[in-house]
Formats: structure tokens, C-alpha cells, sequence
């Protein structure tokens, strides 16, 4: 049954883009909040501080006119940017480098800034008003007493205030509440750029080995956009040519927002020159900002084939070896049966899909190996005693690294590109070297 024979889907499907624009809005609308609220509250602390120095009046002046304008220029870049009609294109390193980044770099750590600040101001508040209670309390309660006869010695022993103590403080608290801002920009300067090779090795298929192993690479979340450019793909194409790869892969989300910035990827990738071909599967972004036949075709024009829940037999010199490929699991029409159907289950399975979720249905299956991506390894990722802390690793039993379940694996690549800040802590980018034995 075609499409056109069923309107009834035409209207799944607009309702489904009216759920999604409205989430857009609403997302959107939660950060600009968030955003806007945080310079405002930091604008208001900066402030203050100046009208509470030392400094002469005319200088005072001229510092909160400068701190005005930065807030008002901060603001003015977010509302440029969340709102913008079109994609910004063909930037020039003077605008990306000069005014992108630096935004991006000091909305993200002012974010962090602006919390620790505003807890500091809370419980500063809370004990004050807890002191000031169980003062009221201790009066209240206290015998009365003349204090005509409190002694003048008693009234010079009180301790006096130290005011250098206080200021010592203050300065303590201004640079923790200013490191944020320094980590963020650590970590789009130097962990967002580069990418590290991973190399893994595995056995495919218990049965029989491949000599020499079969060199997969798997490159994932590109996110090509204002920040990952062209120049930046070109390196990694580059890089993943050097290693020489038997069959390349893709596990999605090739765009940041919009369907204008996957041409370049996909011509980047398409310099990778792979002894069996380049395969991809789609991921959530290509669903977001993308129609399905405009990414089939661009990827088409690339000559890399999109795997839409099919598979192809690989006649590698090894032996045959199955690529699955499936949509994405939320935003897609996942179908792994389909994908699987007609093929001997004997022969070794890849699974390609862009997030993690479907390793145990994979595993059921006997699928030898899924190759995945999505979390970004957390992106911004802390790690304490032994133990990792990011928003992946608490959405997802698998944000990133290799997994087994039975005699199946799964690997969850860290990907190459960033989602909403250029900023990476602790999971830098990533290209797979697999090698399959």
C-alpha cells in the first residue's frame, strides 16, 4: 500500500511535526530562559560589586557602562542565534573564532557561574536568617541585666571585625565562581578539537577467523555546523584514509540543525576510499531537520549508500560478512525484522544503529557486533573514585565503550561533533579502528 492510499498516515505524520516543532519551541524557550536569566543575575552581582568599590566615581561609571554593553552584546548573539531564520554558512574565521566561540565558551561556564553563585546567595540567606532567629530566641529566653555595669575591659576584649579576613573570602569565592568559565573554554579550545583513534579488537565470528583481521572504522555525530566545519570533516576523512580502512561506517546525526550542512559532510566522507564501501544509517538530528529523501539523496550524490532498515552481504576475500543498518530507535521507523529478513543467520553480523538501546534485541538475534553513537560519551563528563557522571550515563546503561552480552558486543562511539556548546570534558572526540578477527 502506497502512502497516497492511506491519508490517515499524512495526518500521523502532521500531528508527529506539530509534537516536534512545539518540543523545538519549548526546548528553545527553556534555554533562552535559562540564558537570559544567568547573564541577568551575573549583570546584577557584577554591578553591584562595582558600586560597592573603591574605585573613584567617574571610573565606576565607565566599568558599568562596559559591563552593560558585554551583557547586552551576550544577548543579543542568543537571541541572533536561537532564532535565526536560516543557517549560518561560509563564517569567517574572524566571526567564528571571534565572536561564535567566545559566546558559546562564556554562555555555557556563566551557566555553571550563575548556579554556584545563586547557591552561595541562598544559603548565605538561610544562615543569616537562622542566626537571626536563634538570636531572637536566646534574648527572648535570657535573665534581664543592667548594662550600666558591664565593665570596660569586657567592652574592648570584643573581638574586632576583620575586614581582611572577609575581603581574602570574597576574592576565594569570585575565582571559584570564575572557573567555570575557564574549564569551558579548556574544553572547546582543546578537548572539543583533535580527535583520539580507538582501536578495538574483536572476534567476528567464533567459527572462523579472518587473517588478516577485517579493519572497520566507525565515525559517528559529526554534527556539521557552526561548529564542525568543513576544514575539520576534510582532517578526519584524511586521518581515516591513513588508517586504511576495509569498510567504513557512519552511525549518524551528520548535522547540528539544519539539512543545509549535510552536502559538505557527506563530501568530506566521501573521500574516504574504503576496500568494501562506506555505509550510513540515520540518527535523530537527520529526523529533526531533515526530510528522509532529501538525506537519501544527498548521500546518494556522495556514493555512500544509507542503510534504512536493509542489510547488504559484503564478498569480502575472508568470506562473506553481513551490514545491517536500521533508522533511528525514537524518531525513526526502526524495524530490525525487515532489516534481517532473507539473510542466512550463519553468516557474521554487523548491526549499525545510531543509538545503543536495540544491544539486547541485537544480542537475542546473534547479532556479532553493534556499532553505535548518540550520547557523545556525555560530552561533558566528570569522573570521581572510579565512577563517570554525565547526563548520558544517567539516561543510558551504555554512553559509551564496548559491551557484552552473551557472546555479542556492543561499541558506543564518543562521536566527532558537539551538540549545543563546542565544550568536551573528559570524552574527547573519536574515530573506531576495529579489527575483526
Amino acid at each position: 500500500m502506497n502512502r497516497s492510499d492511506c491519508p490517515f498516515l499524512f495526518n500521523v505524520d502532521h500531528y508527529q511535526t506539530m509534537s516536534l516543532t512545539i518540543r523545538f519551541v519549548l526546548i528553545r524557550s527553556i534555554i533562552l530562559a535559562l540564558l537570559v536569566g544567568s547573564q541577568l543575575y551575573l549583570f546584577l552581582k557584577g554591578d553591584r560589586a562595582l558600586r560597592r568599590s573603591r574605585l573613584n566615581q567617574q571610573r565606576k561609571q565607565q566599568l558599568r557602562i562596559a559591563l552593560a554593553g558585554f551583557f547586552v552584546s551576550i544577548l543579543g548573539v542568543y537571541l541572533f542565534l536561537l532564532f535565526r531564520a536560516a543557517p549560518l554558512k561560509h563564517l569567517s574565521p574572524l566571526i567564528r573564532y571571534g565572536l561564535i566561540y567566545p559566546t558559546a565558551i562564556w554562555s555555557f561556564g556563566s551557566v555553571f557561574s550563575f548556579l554556584f553563585l545563586l547557591s552561595t546567595d541562598l544559603l548565605g540567606r538561610c544562615t543569616r536568617l537562622i542566626r537571626s532567629r536563634v538570636s531572637r530566641t536566646t534574648q527572648r529566653s535570657a535573665p534581664a541585666f543592667d548594662s550600666s555595669r558591664v565593665s570596660r575591659t569586657t567592652q574592648r576584649s570584643a573581638p574586632a571585625f576583620d575586614s581582611s579576613r572577609r575581603r581574602f573570602m570574597q576574592a576565594g569565592l569570585r575565582a571559584l565562581a570564575a572557573t567555570p568559565v575557564m574549564v569551558s573554554g579548556y574544553g572547546a579550545l582543546y578537548e572539543g578539537n583533535g580527535c583520539r583513534i580507538e582501536e578495538v579488537r574483536l572476534s567476528l565470528d567464533a567459527s572462523r577467523r579472518f587473517d588478516p583481521p577485517l579493519k572497520v572504522v566507525q565515525v559517528s555525530d559529526i554534527h556539521s555546523g557552526l561548529f564542525m566545519t568543513p576544514a575539520q570533516m576534510r582532517h578526519c576523512a584524511e586521518t581515516v584514509q591513513q588508517l586504511q580502512p576495509d569498510l567504513f561506517v557512519l552511525t549518524g546525526d551528520f548535522i547540528s540543525n539544519s539539512v543545509a550542512y549535510l552536502s559538505p559532510c557527506v563530501k568530506e566522507m566521501a573521500r574516504v576510499q574504503a576496500r568494501y564501501g562506506s555505509f550510513a544509517v540515520l540518527g535523530n538530528h537527520e529526523h529533526w531537520y531533515a526530510k528522509p529523501e532529501e538525506v537519501f539523496a544527498i548521500f546518494e550524490g556522495g556514493g555512500i549508500p544509507v542503510l534504512q532498515n536493509v542489510h547488504r552481504v559484503l564478498e569480502t576475500d575472508r568470506g562473506p560478512v553481513a551490514l545491517v543498518g536500521i533508522d533511528d530507535l525514537r524518531f525513526g521507523l526502526p524495524d530490525l525484522e525487515q532489516a534481517l529478513e532473507g539473510l542466512d543467520p550463519k553468516l557474521p553480523r554487523i548491526l549499525l544503529s545510531h543509538r545503543p538501546e536495540v544491544f539486547p534485541q541485537a544480542a537475542a538475534h546473534k547479532i556479532a557486533l553493534t556499532l553505535s553513537g548518540h550520547y557523545h560519551g556525555g560530552q561533558i563528563k566528570v569522573s570521581l573514585l572510579g565512577v563517570d557522571f554525565s547526563l548520558a550515563h544517567l539516561l543510558s546503561p551504555y554512553p559509551e565503550g564496548l559491551y557484552r552480552l552473551g557472546g555479542c558486543h556492543l561499541y558506543v562511539n564518543r562521536g566527532l561533533g558537539t551538540t549545543g556548546t563546542p565544550v568536551r570534558l573528559n570524552a574527547p572526540p573519536e574515530i573506531t579502528l576495529f579489527h575483526l578477527s
